[in-house]
């Protein structure tokens, strides 16, 4: 599609930017999807980019209704785009399922991409989804990283992402951790983190890199070799033996005191704390409109990166179905082995937004 461009006086903020883009975007169309090879309800959401700072946001909402959520994601000050983000809904084995992803790229954004491209698609196909799922989240994540790194075995790159993501399986939560990402949810009103940035200087990560053979040094902050800022990603080919892309996962059931998760980007949480997160989420009925806001926060405390969130809010009340987003969804059954989300028009690169 075409780029929107705004003409603006020198002094105009990038703020006002992000702002008329939210106001006068053109409407795209993506898919989430809701089945092996079902197609998905089809929602409005605003451009991906434009020349003058961008700013994608769209949302979406559960059949039943028990389930809503809203992204946002900005460019920002930077000169180029690294974060990613996925949105996927599906059926296996009878049990609901929903995938969501943020991925932050370093040294170029192929390698967030490919997870937003393979990673939910190989977690889905793990014959063990359902019944193991921890061990399948931890053997995924391996293989995608394997896999990405083979894909670019003929290549000068060396760029690497952390992926932060968050399946729920029926009424268990499943939360796991690369890199320095993070995901949070509120329960009756109190922020929770539920994955730990990895950080060199993290007395048990700097512990493992050191055992490894590696050095943690300060170069403006605490970095693997003097290079990395994180201990652990995917990619990162030259630090691969140290900087190992095995994830932290959190569990838990969801219960009624479980009001929202929040998933994103060190550009959001470099300068809006756990706590300032969900009180600035709770302020808005919609989970876009809360994603929204807390980009732009991060963006107005002067946040210097990519910028992306996305915000899930659990509604535990008897929902009417007829009054949810979807219309007409056709849902498919199938097992972890046959599963392969098809969705044509995913959430796609949120690319110099």
């Amino acid at each position: 599609m075409g780029f929107i461009r705004f003409n603006f006086e020198i002094k105009a903020s990038a703020l006002d930017v992000m702002q008329q883009c939210l106001e006068l975007g053109r409407t795209r169309t993506m898919m989430v999807d809701c089945g092996a090879t079902a197609k998905g309800p089809t929602i409005d959401v605003l451009p991906e980019k434009d020349d003058d700072g961008g700013y994608a946001s769209g949302g979406w909402k559960s059949e039943d209704g028990r389930l809503s959520c809203g992204y946002a994601s900005f460019r920002g000050k930077r000169a180029s785009m690294e974060d990613f983000y996925d949105i996927k809904a599906t059926k296996i084995d009878g049990q609901s399922v929903c995938l969501f992803g943020i991925f932050d790229g370093h040294g170029g954004s192929r390698a967030a991409e490919f997870l937003k491209e393979h990673l939910f698609e190989n977690l889905t196909k793990h014959p063990e989804f359902i019944t193991n799922t921890k061990v399948a989240i931890s053997e995924t994540y391996r293989k995608t990283d394997k896999d990405f790194l083979d894909s670019e075995k003929e290549t000068f790159r060396d760029d690497g992402s952390t992926a932060s993501t968050a399946v729920l399986v029926g009424n268990h939560l499943y939360v796991a951790n690369v890199g320095d990402s993070r995901t949070i949810i509120s329960k009756a009103g109190k922020a929770i983190p539920l994955s730990d940035d990895h950080k060199p200087n993290r007395s048990d990560e700097r512990k493992r890199i050191e055992n490894a053979g590696g050095v943690v040094m300060w170069a403006g902050t605490w970095r693997v070799g003097g290079v990395l800022a994180m201990s652990r990603a995917f990619g990162n080919r030259m630090l691969k033996q140290f900087v190992v892309a095995e994830p932290e996962i959190q569990d838990q059931e969801v219960d009624r005191d479980l009001e929202l998760l929040v998933l994103a980007s060190d550009g959001l949480w470099d300068v809006v704390p756990n706590e300032d997160a969900v009180s600035i989420a709770q302020t808005e009925e919609e989970p876009v409109a809360a994603a929204r806001k807390l980009t732009e926060t991060a963006f107005t405390r002067g946040s210097a990166d990519n910028i992306t969130c996305i915000v899930v809010k659990f509604h535990h009340e008897k929902v009417d179905p007829s009054e949810t987003y979807q219309d007409d969804v056709e849902t498919t059954t199938s097992t972890a082995e046959e599963s392969q989300p098809t969705s044509k028009e995913e959430p796609e690169k949120a690319q110099n937004s």
